[in-house]
């Protein structure tokens, strides 16, 4: 006992001290983020705050439009995550569920596709938004969402479908469902740790995302946060106080959204396996 006590204790230390260490930076940024401007470049430095201001957070969301970009980014976002969790979740119970000639070289394709760079499909994309008349739209960011959802997605939703037995689908199909209502009424509700860490993944890529944005956008006032957090930057840079207080206020969204999806992420771990063995036939 005193044994499982010592390594109970050393378990618990070393989780502390991780977080700890992960934990540290942010901090760090929450502190320099309601410091006055004297002292952020005051030496020697101080990373305790003389006194609080929180008028810097109101600054920074004032400044330039900043709450505009945020809502920018919440259209596109949340279209997006409707878009990747819907498309791949078909997707998936196509692979997972119906029979179809050619469907092993499709699932060459779906695995091949993964390991392609995102950068290799930059020019083809552009030249076939461009010539859609997309630019400085917010299509070319959220139309590709509404075409699959990402391979990575698809592979999620695929394998946790061959996990769950098809004695539902059979049950649905005596009450007379179509493969979209098994799909929509049983398949996804059942699958609920994948959807969430589809939706969260596909949140926080888009949230985040930079370099489409500063592809296809020319409009400021269509910008999403990640460039205005860099347009910030460029006329506030000397600010660096209101830099990483606008910063912060763009993380406090991705932040909500991870602690409505956290209890349903973790079980989604086991819908990585290949699945179960009585749903092997289905390949």
């Amino acid at each position: 006992m005193q044994a499982e006590s010592k390594r109970t204790i050393l378990r618990y230390g070393l989780l502390v001290l991780a977080t700890s260490m992960l934990a540290a930076p942010l901090l760090a940024a929450l502190l320099v983020a309601v410091m006055p401007i004297e002292q952020v470049y005051a030496l020697p430095a101080n990373l305790v705050p003389e006194r609080v201001d929180w008028r810097n957070f109101t600054d920074a969301a004032t400044r330039l439009p900043f709450l505009r970009f945020i809502a920018n980014s919440f259209v596109v976002s949340v279209s997006a995550v409707i878009g990747a969790v819907l498309t791949s979740a078909m997707a998936g119970y196509a692979f997972a569920r119906l029979h179809w000639k050619g469907k092993h070289a499709y699932v060459a394709v779906l695995i091949a596709s993964l390991v392609i760079p995102a950068q290799i499909l930059l020019i083809p994309q552009f030249l076939l938004f461009s010539s859609l008349g997309w630019i400085n739209t917010y299509k070319p960011l959220i139309v590709p969402a509404w075409l699959g959802g990402g391979a990575f997605n698809v592979f999620l939703f695929w394998q946790f479908f061959r996990t769950i037995p098809r004695d539902f689908d059979d049950a649905a199909k005596l009450d007379g469902a179509s493969h979209w209502i098994i799909l929509t009424r049983v398949m996804i509700p059942m699958a609920m740790p994948v959807t969430a860490t589809v939706a969260l993944l596909s949140f926080v890529y888009h949230w985040q995302d930079f370099q489409k944005p500063l592809i296809y956008l020319s409009d400021f006032r269509t910008y999403p946060v990640a460039l205005g957090l860099r347009m910030y930057q460029a006329t506030s840079g000397s600010w660096i106080n209101l830099v990483i207080a606008a910063s912060l206020i763009a993380l406090l969204p991705v932040l909500v959204v991870f602690i409505i999806a956290q209890h349903h992420i973790g079980p989604a771990n086991a819908a990585l396996a290949l699945g179960d063995a009585n749903e092997r036939d289905d390949d």
